[in-house]
């Protein structure tokens, strides 16, 4: 299995995670997955189509059980996995119907505030999402709320010049590893590298996996950067 990139800090593999993770191995895992929120759909007043996104409900909820269980094989300790409610056919679906049929449970949800630009005017607007602290037995992560935060995070989407509208913010994981201290940080939606970019500024190791050769070529960019340093 040869990395697509790598350097000290940092391992990059392209392909469908479902074939990789099982050659890995870390000590904690970070992901937002796609949300299965269709071909079309918008942020905002503006339509979205920066990849595919559609799958049948059943199948995409299959497919979700199927890797979170991958990463329980390949992760020593514990799993932050941000998703969101969404509304297919008028009615909710929660993350919690999936996560519930994993190895995982629910050890706290972390409400992300994070400012949707969904203003259909047929609900309220949903303007948050979750990040799922999800664990085996409960104690296989060392953690320590050093930063000391609370349960609900105010935190400003990023874009990636211009390749993604709203993408998973830095300070995500940069907040959660700051608390768990992993050696090896693992997440296999990379995506544009996130993860990563956070665990390399952090001095930790990380390894990231990535179906679009496109995004790996933009996380690869991403580590090549001069290396930020947080107290």
């Amino acid at each position: 299995m040869k990395p697509y990139y790598q350097d000290s800090a940092v391992t990059i593999y392209h392909g469908d995670c479902r074939g990789i993770l099982p050659g890995v191995r870390a000590d904690l895992a970070i992901t937002s997955p796609p949300y299965n929120l269709g071909d079309n759909h918008h942020t905002g007043n503006k339509r979205v189509f920066a990849y595919s996104d559609s799958m049948p409900e059943a199948d995409y909820q299959s497919w979700q059980v199927e890797i979170l269980n991958l990463i329980a094989l390949s992760c020593r300790g514990d799993l932050f996995y941000n998703h969101k409610d969404r509304i297919k056919g008028g009615w909710l679906i929660k993350p919690d119907e999936w996560i519930g049929r994993t190895v995982w449970r629910q050890k706290q949800e972390i409400v992300w505030f994070q400012r949707s630009q969904n203003f259909d005017k047929c609900r309220f607007y949903p303007f948050t999402e979750r990040i799922y602290w999800l664990s085996r037995d409960g104690s296989s992560t060392r953690f320590e709320n050093r930063v000391n935060l609370h349960d609900v995070w105010n935190i400003k989407p990023e874009g990636t010049n211009g390749e993604h509208a709203r993408a998973f913010p830095c300070e995500i994981p940069i907040r959660i590893i700051q608390c768990c201290e992993p050696n090896i940080t693992l997440d296999p939606f990379m995506g544009s590298g996130t993860t990563l970019r956070a665990a390399k500024d952090l001095g930790r190791k990380a390894i990231g996996i990535e179906i679009e050769e496109k995004y790996c070529e933009i996380a690869a960019k991403r580590m090549a950067q001069e290396v930020l340093v947080f107290a």
